[in-house]
């Protein structure tokens, strides 16, 4: 009787199991289908509606057939995009301006891809370029008149004599300069249009190339070569400076300017068709040796842009043109009062309806011109700090709120095989949001070895503190003092850390140090200077914040890298697998 007890209660406890385990499996079963559902519907991006590009001005569109969209930002489940690996590597930033010329200025010609052949030498896979837009009032490059146009002032004069636009005598009957390590921008100003409108005189403009340029590049370029053959009618003065009805962008006055302006509108595309064709064949001479370029980015626009007068409703802006606020950067040891930039802010309320268009449309066009999109001045998208239009100083600025993810969600969608680095820099008092964003949107960050050694060993900048590998190490920046000048000043008891660190025991030793430990942290690419490459002083300082007129000038002179420093470079890159 037991033995019928027992085998009665094993049978009930089994069917109970049996009963409670089909029940739970239904359960995971559901839940399991939910999660991918959820997580599907995550990683469901989307693709960026070509159609909807060619209108500024149009809602953006989205594309949710999931047979026509392309995985560019794929979602994990905890919302958090996936890390894009960077390839480990060095490599160097030199700003095409400032490569050697007997025209006054750096161009894509001869001496770039020499630049190329001198960074495979060195075994460096990377080349850190400024932005290339076209430059205004002060020089910078960060305050380019169009987000998309190249600098004339870039295009190869050489390149014209081989196309039979322009002769050797031509070009030489002007004068470029007598400065070959310094830019002299006013007699660039004065001279470079009048040699590329000669060119202009002989160029077949009917030619099939050029006529699917202007196709390909229609979204902008219509606006950008109507804005600067306006600006040159009127001797270039800033666009809120023109008449009403060309301010404010009426029809009938714009229909106006195009006719008349016709040849010159002409003008102005055939520059950046020979900019575009040039840029073209230096990045896919790079690409087959191996080198990628890292292109900047400035986050801001120069107030006098294309793009600011063809999307008004894109900034913060009075009716009259001028801004309602500013960007600015808030008082450090750097600037007691601050920096002014002076850009227009974004109407980041307007931008969000439309998809942030503009935005995807920028970026979309960079990653044709580069492999690798640094952001400059990463935290506007958490935070702008502003001030009134017309201040001095920044001391008394407010914050504004960003888009933050809204954005950085937006850019994924668009980036496809191309890479973000992302300027997170803050100065002390880093703006809160910025890291919890960067981890969000799998874009690395950057470490700044100059900023490194003020004691603190909890320093985010020194290499025993970064956290993983997906970072971006920079001895130095554009906007610092060279390695040699930053520190010569510098007293004994102040280095004292620095000595330590480093394991050395004099200035001297300091540049070669630093890079270093530049090759040898955990950073994904390591990027130094050519000028710190060089170890030159503040002499060959590229831009020094809050100044005007002495910036963006330093070019390559003579200098020459020994055989002996060829061969430090190459044995740095080989020892910490750059």
């Amino acid at each position: 009787m037991s033995v019928i007890i027992i085998r009665y209660k094993k049978t009930v406890r089994n069917l109970l199991c049996r009963f409670f385990s089909k029940i739970l499996k239904d359960i995971i079963v559901k839940i399991d289908k939910n999660d991918k559902k959820k997580q599907f519907k995550t990683a469901k991006t989307v693709r960026f509606n070509q159609k909807t590009l060619t209108n500024s001005r149009s809602k953006s569109k989205i594309n949710s057939d999931t047979k026509n969209n392309e995985n560019y930002s794929k979602r994990s489940r905890g919302h958090i995009l996936e890390k894009k690996e960077l390839t480990r590597g060095s490599g160097i930033l030199l700003a095409i301006s400032s490569l050697p010329s007997s025209y006054g200025i750096g161009t894509l010609g001869n001496a770039a891809f020499r630049f190329v052949d001198l960074l495979v030498d060195l075994k460096q896979k990377y080349w850190q370029v400024l932005p290339i837009g076209p430059t205004s009032f002060g020089d910078s490059p960060y305050q380019a008149m169009s987000a998309f146009a190249g600098n004339p002032y870039l295009i190869d004069l050489d390149n014209l004599i081989h196309e039979g636009l322009l002769s050797q005598n031509e070009i030489s009957s002007y004068k470029w300069g007598n400065d070959r390590t310094g830019i002299d921008y006013a007699v660039l100003f004065e001279n470079r249009y009048k040699i590329l409108r000669q060119a202009f005189g002989r160029f077949r403009r009917e030619q099939e190339a050029f006529l699917k340029f202007q196709m390909e590049q229609k979204d902008w370029l219509e606006d950008y070569a109507l804005f600067m053959a306006i600006k040159h009618e009127h001797h270039d003065e800033s666009w809120e400076r023109w008449e009403e009805d060309l301010r404010k962008r009426e029809p009938a006055a714009l229909e106006n300017s195009r006719e008349r302006l016709k040849e010159d509108i002409c003008f102005w595309k055939f520059c950046q068709y020979e900019f575009y064709n040039q840029w073209k064949a230096l990045k896919e001479y790079a690409n087959t040796r191996g080198v990628r370029i890292i292109g900047d980015v400035s986050f801001y626009m120069g107030l006098d842009s294309a793009d600011v007068w063809a999307n008004q409703e894109l900034f913060l802006l009075e009716p009259d043109g001028t801004p309602s606020c500013v960007a600015a950067a808030v008082p450090d040891k750097f600037s007691s009062h601050g920096q002014v930039w002076g850009n227009p802010v974004y109407n980041w309320k307007t931008m969000e309806e439309n998809g942030f268009l503009w935005w995807k449309r920028r970026i979309l066009s960079r990653t044709k011109m580069f492999d690798v999109i640094r952001i400059d001045h990463f935290l506007g998208i958490v935070k702008d700090y502003t001030v009134p239009y017309g201040a001095w100083s920044a001391s008394n600025g407010k914050w504004l709120k960003g888009p933050g993810r809204k954005l950085t969600n937006a850019l994924n969608e668009v980036i496809g095989d191309c890479y973000f680095i992302a300027d997170d820099y803050g100065g002390k008092t880093p703006v809160p949001g910025v890291k919890k964003l960067l981890d969000k949107a799998g874009w690395p960050g950057m470490k700044v070895l100059m900023f490194a050694f003020d004691g603190d060993t909890a320093n985010e900048h020194l290499p025993h503190n970064y956290i993983d590998h997906h970072t971006v190490v920079y001895a130095g920046t554009h906007d610092n003092e060279t390695i040699v000048g930053y520190f010569h000043e510098k007293t004994e008891y102040e280095l004292a850390y620095l000595y330590e660190y480093l394991n050395i025991s004099s200035k001297e030793d300091i540049p070669d140090a630093l890079i270093r430990a530049a090759y040898a942290s955990t950073a994904d690419i390591a990027i130094i200077q050519m000028q710190d490459v060089l170890k030159l002083g503040n002499e060959a300082r590229m831009n020094a914040p809050s100044t005007v007129g002495l910036n963006w000038r330093w070019r390559l002179g003579t200098e020459q890298l020994s055989e002996e420093r060829r061969t430090w470079i190459r044995n740095l890159a080989a020892v910490y697998r750059r």
